[in-house]
């Protein structure tokens, strides 16, 4: 019974009631900082030690970070190997799984499809408008893909899109499926949708999923949408043995698809449901946990939740008024070094500030700059979106996918090999009245005869390395040293100064390159013990699986002494010592667009508040400005909506900075001054720089 002890050991009665609860549906309702995650992992390794199959164990996330960090936890808690056969990861890598094995149920597919990324998927959108005989610039890429994704997040096809619905969006959307169908390739929507198509309409299909998985488990259930409820309902539809796990007090996505009704509406969608609410808080003192509650408690349609904190009341809150921009970015940084030199054990590394939009973080980067302070930012310039990583990316998927004609047409002159404009136009032309996909075409006579010579012999030359290497990644084994000499032998990696005349930037792109490399020998490395060798069909899947916390790029610094700045939607899931929230004003928090949109887009900023609120452990400040500069001029802001939801104590307790920040006196600042000055003779005399005297 070791194992149980493990898995109760610790755990509040809420906790440990959810954990014991196994058959039948149920709703934990999980606020913030109340322990989730041990929660999830202490259930999953439970059920393991009463005898239910890990491998009929199926937890879905919304991130890879999660999803391992859930397996890393169980697999300290469950002997032997039993962690690695519990299906763990997001909705859509399920899916994937799935349709790996499957997929050919859903059309004219094969299991080497190819998933699109958001340029891929701008590209077709183009390519469709233009074969239906629209100007270049008539209907615009990203409405058309929204307009898209909207229909894929409410399970329409565009058989099931009612006409008169964006006509023009809807003969895209059409004309997309079908290039998408002929290319042997999917968008991330598909990777659901396809999942349910195949679903529906081949029941024994289905009965093997519903077999293969008889306990789900689902992390963040505020966040899922239409499409993502309707796959639990069809694999628990006979056993109904589901466990969500979410807050609806943080659903903060519904610009994603994300639905709060399907966790309000829990207990109708899975009738019988327990409900049980976790509401001990293990991060934060009480004075924040009141300030959230009395938030989220102005918004309507929610369950009713009360945080609370065996850690005290800590810190009162402080709400600070500035003049402007500026004065705001000054009294942060003054603030935190206030607090540093009142706090040995503090650093800027215990600090955030969070903010609505992005936008509000310029001036806040220039003022800490000025002071020699770099700081952390959350959601940087992506690694793996770097166009140079995208056409290794282009290279790999020819090799898996013969039908992927965006690729081809992606890297075909990426570097430059002489086939130009007319000869891409002719293979687009052959490929409009031949069944064969680009890539066959390359060296078929009729193209050949059709272009120039050098442009044949290139075309012949790229598809002959392509067949090369397709039977080289066919042996298991050494996939990065493969994809190293695959890029090698196609040009790519040598190419860099034909595409780029500066050899510092050819030079940083291709070191670029080298790091992709890197990164699949990392995988290829570190894969679970016995697994089999990754091909390089399973590492585009992972690839094209990548979530945010997979593809931020890391920065090399990241332990350094610095503060954190974020959005509020960045932040979610993280937490600080001390929180700054700048900005709570009327049109930036609430957002304007919020406001203009409806009542329930003002409530999903109240939310988005209180997961800012509650990022905080010790301390939180917020700040507001009476005016910032817009569009060359000053233009004057009333406070947010949101303060008069704050406990009465504090709404009605606006600070100025100076009420904040004590100041000293001129005497005060000579002898500070002094005392810094000799610490620093000190400490030079000590390494032995200069003589004393001399300084």
């Amino acid at each position: 019974m070791a194992v149980l002890r493990d898995c109760l050991s610790g755990l509040n009665p809420e906790q440990k009631e959810a954990v014991l609860h196994i058959e039948g549906p149920l709703l934990v309702l999980a606020g913030a900082g109340t322990g989730k995650t041990r929660f999830i992992t202490s259930r999953i390794a439970y059920m393991i030690e009463q005898g239910v199959p890990p491998d009929q164990i199926a937890g879905m996330t919304f991130t890879n970070k999660a999803a391992a960090e859930m397996r890393e936890r169980v697999a300290a808690m469950v002997p032997g190997s039993a962690a690695e056969k519990v299906t763990l990861g997001t909705f859509h890598s399920f899916c994937a799984r799935i349709l790996r094995r499957d997929v050919g149920y859903a059309g004219n597919y094969n299991s080497n499809y190819s998933i699109l990324d958001e340029s891929d998927q701008t590209g077709i959108i183009k390519q469709a408008s233009a074969e239906l005989g629209f100007g270049k610039d008539e209907i615009p890429a990203k409405e058309a893909a929204a307009f898209i994704g909207r229909c894929k997040n409410q399970m329409l096809f565009p058989a099931d899109v009612k006409a008169g619905q964006g006509d023009a969006f809807l003969a895209i959307y059409e004309r997309y499926q079908l290039i998408l169908e002929l290319q042997n390739a999917l968008d991330f929507d598909d990777l659901l949708l396809l999942t349910l198509k195949i679903f529906r309409e081949h029941p024994e299909c289905l009965a093997r999923y519903q077999d293969r998985y008889r306990y789900l488990l689902v992390d963040e259930y505020q966040d899922t949408n239409a499409a993502q409820l309707k796959l639990l309902q069809y694999l628990t539809q006979y056993r109904q043995n589901i466990c969500v796990v979410g807050d609806d007090d943080q659903s903060i996505y519904a610009w994603r698809g994300a639905d709060v009704g399907n966790i309000l509406n829990f207990p109708t969608y899975f009738p019988g449901a327990k409900e049980i609410k976790l509401e001990q808080n293990y991060r934060s003192t009480n004075n924040i946990l009141r300030a959230a509650n009395s938030v989220i408690a102005r918004n309507g349609a929610r369950f009713d939740k009360s945080l609370w904190s065996n850690k005290g009341d800590g810190e009162e809150l402080k709400l600070a008024l500035l003049d402007d921009g500026d004065a705001e970015a000054d009294f942060v940084v003054n603030m935190m070094e206030h607090i540093i030199s009142a706090n040995p054990d503090c650093t800027y590394r215990d600090f955030a500030v969070l903010y609505r939009s992005n936008y509000l973080s310029r001036v806040l980067e220039q003022t800490f700059r000025a002071h020699g302070i770099r700081p952390r930012i959350i959601g940087g310039q992506e690694f793996f979106q770097r166009k140079e990583v995208k056409d290794a990316v282009a290279y790999l998927k020819l090799v898996v996918n013969k039908r992927d004609d965006q690729s081809l047409l992606r890297v075909i002159g990426v570097p430059p090999r002489g086939i130009g404009d007319k000869a891409i136009m002719r293979l687009r032309t052959l490929r409009k009245a031949a069944s064969a996909p680009m890539q066959e075409l390359l060296t078929e006579d009729e193209f050949a005869s059709s272009v120039t010579k050098s442009a044949a012999n290139s075309a012949s030359t790229l598809a002959q390395t392509i067949r090369k290497a397709r039977e080289s990644f066919a042996t298991p084994g050494g996939l990065a040293d493969k994809v190293a000499d695959y890029l090698e032998d196609v040009g790519y990696l040598n190419g860099f100064l034909k595409i780029y005349r500066d050899t510092k930037e050819a030079e940083s792109r291709r070191e670029n390159v080298f790091e992709f490399i890197n990164s699949i020998s990392y995988f290829e490395h570190n894969a679970p013990p016995g697994s089999e060798p990754m091909t390089l069909a399973d590492w585009l899947e992972k690839f094209s699986l990548m979530d945010d916390s997979d593809r931020t790029e890391e920065d090399p610094d990241d332990e350094r002494n610095a503060p954190v700045f974020s959005t509020v939607h960045a932040a979610k899931g993280l937490e600080f010592p001390i929180v700054f929230v700048i900005g709570m004003e009327e049109g930036l928090f609430p957002h304007e667009r919020a406001v203009e949109e409806s009542s329930r887009g003002v409530e999903e900023e109240r939310r988005l508040f209180y997961v800012a609120i509650t990022r905080a452990r010790e301390q939180l400040i917020l700040t507001l400005a009476r005016k910032r500069y817009k569009y060359g001029d000053f233009e004057l802001h009333k406070p947010s909506r949101f303060l008069q939801d704050l406990p009465d104590e504090l709404a009605s307790r606006i600070q100025q900075a100076d009420d904040l920040i004590p100041r000293m006196d001129e005497s005060a600042q000579r002898a500070a001054f002094e005392s810094v000055l000799d610490d620093l003779r000190r400490k030079m005399k000590q390494k032995g720089f200069f003589r004393s005297e001399d300084f």
